[in-house]
């Protein structure tokens, strides 16, 4: 994943398995083969695409369970294999999902979280496809706040249309008059010219020469209007104040989604309170905050909402990834009957139907789930994949094993991946000019310390490292502003005298480390 998104989804049907698991290397250290499952499943999907559509609908994907210890990768590679498809991708975990009919979220919630994942992936894409026109709209509407639909007279004590601070008034009660402007703008407050040292000075009334491709034709009003544009573009207004009317109407949502679970209902019923009481509100804003506002209104006006949501369902059913965290946990162990044991047993009831395939209502229209890509994981330290009920046993076909990670994992991880630990806090403390150089015995050192702590205590995998770091780091980031610039070598000293009292007392290293 080297280039951005766009250039990432373009070449994503074009990667192999092998490459695929040499995308997914960059940034997660060993756990091979649930790499290598992951970028099959990828790659039948894409392959799937391929056949003709009656052939298509047969193909199920091959969901993926993942067994291991927290903190080996397998959120992680979920996340990045979705980053790298340009998928619609969700994390849940199974613990905050209830039985129909108990206190809690419904399974079906899922899929509407990664609709709307697939809505905002959709959105942003389209908005970034209209950015140079949105951005063009948004200036003409800030000129036409800045100046009024009529030649600007001298500046004096006499002209209706300047205020006693030397600004400009769009309002048609102080103009005397004058044209009304309808639009976004209610009043604009801005000096009529610049002196030295920021003084406000007047900006003549007829322009010597005009500024742009028809300055030759011209008259003071155009003229007038490309000097302001050329103040807008060179940041020189951008700090005055303007006051502007923001649209305040959500979309409704479609009478006929209107299904769901209550969290569903209430969602809706928020919407439609709110574009009850829609409109337009006044805000008062800078004009270079009134023109983030304007593009961003501009945009929404230049996208196709009704294709954006056909784009958005196509792709989250036919590559949308859901991640369903701590499947252990809802896990019956043994004996099923009765207890607590029976909303656990519920919870995987009502999820095999999603699994499965099935159509789930949403406020963006039906979303079928028969191909969506489901990988489940777990620790399985109590519980064992065969305690899930059999027929959510039989939903995930594909199951691996990953490693727990110990001190060679660990000093791959602080050096290897493009954002590994020891770059991170050496970028973060560069931007305030301290200098960190982590020296080869003391990286060698942390991952010792990191897969002891383990050992000792509960085993949390990678994530020991961020606590660590934190750690050795603490004093560090704290002075890095008072001590800059600075160059500090991290060497296995300075690990050392800052870690060996954490290490050495269990009690202590129990609660920081």
């Amino acid at each position: 994943m080297t280039g951005d998104r766009k250039t990432t989804n373009r070449n994503a049907d074009e990667l192999s398995p092998r490459e695929i698991v040499a995308e997914l290397d960059k940034y997660i250290v060993g756990q091979k083969k649930a790499k290598r499952a992951v970028a099959v499943a990828l790659r039948n999907r894409t392959r799937r695409l391929k056949l003709d559509p009656e052939v298509r609908e047969d193909i199920a994907p091959k969901n993926i369970l993942m067994i291991g210890p927290t903190g080996v990768g397998k959120t992680e590679i979920a996340r990045r294999l979705a980053k790298l498809a340009g998928s619609p991708f969700i994390k849940v975990e199974a613990t905050k999902y209830t039985e129909v009919g108990y206190v809690g979220r419904d399974v079906e919630s899922m899929i509407r979280d990664l609709m709307a994942a697939g809505v905002q992936m959709v959105k942003q894409e389209m908005q970034e496809a209209v950015t140079a026109e949105a951005e063009r709209r948004a200036e003409e509407v800030l000129l036409d706040m800045l100046l009024p639909g009529k030649k600007k007279k001298a500046p004096g004590p006499a002209s209706p249309m300047i205020r006693p601070m030397g600004t400009f008034s769009l309002n048609p009660g102080d103009s005397g008059g004058g044209p009304s402007l309808i639009g976004t703008a209610i009043q604009v407050g801005i000096p009529i010219g610049r002196g030295q040292e920021g003084a406000e000075v007047a900006v003549p009334a007829e322009p010597e020469e005009p500024i742009g491709a028809d300055a030759a034709e011209a008259g003071p009003a155009d003229s007038t209007r490309e000097k302001f544009r050329a103040m807008l573009r060179e940041g020189r207004l951008e700090n005055r104040s303007v006051e502007i009317m923001v649209n305040q109407n959500p979309q409704f949502p479609a009478f006929g989604t209107l299904g769901g679970g209550m969290e569903e209902i209430e969602s809706n019923l928020s919407v439609i309170m709110g574009a009850m009481g829609g409109g337009k509100k006044k805000k008062v804003v800078t004009v270079k905050r009134a023109k983030e506002i304007l593009i961003a209104e501009e945009s929404e006006k230049l996208i196709d909402r009704d294709r954006m949501t056909d784009e958005a369902r196509q792709r989250v059913e036919e590559m949308g990834i859901v991640f369903i965290d701590e499947i252990d946990k809802i896990a019956v162990k043994g004996d099923r009957g009765g207890g607590h044991d029976v909303s656990r047993e519920g919870v995987q009831r009502d999820i095999l139907p999603i699994v499965e395939g099935a159509t789930v209502n949403t406020k963006w229209g039906p979303v079928n789930t028969d191909h969506i890509l489901f990988i489940a994981a777990g620790a399985f330290n109590i519980s064992k994949p065969s305690d899930l009920i059999p027929e959510l046993q039989g939903r995930f076909p594909l199951r691996v094993e990953l490693d727990s990670l110990g001190k060679d994992e660990f000093l791959r991880i602080l050096t290897e991946p493009k954002n590994a630990l020891t770059k991170q806090y050496r970028d973060l403390l560069g931007t305030e000019g301290v200098e960190i150089e982590f020296q080869d015995d003391a990286v060698d050192r942390l991952a010792a310390l990191a897969a002891e702590v383990n050992s000792r205590l509960e085993n949390i995998g990678a994530r020991r490292l961020h606590t660590i770091m934190e750690a050795l780091l603490e004093e560090l980031s704290f002075e890095a502003p008072d001590i800059a610039p600075a160059n500090v070598p991290i060497t296995e000293a300075y690990v050392n005298e800052r870690l060996a009292d954490l290490a050495t007392d269990q009690d202590l290293g129990r609660y920081i480390l």
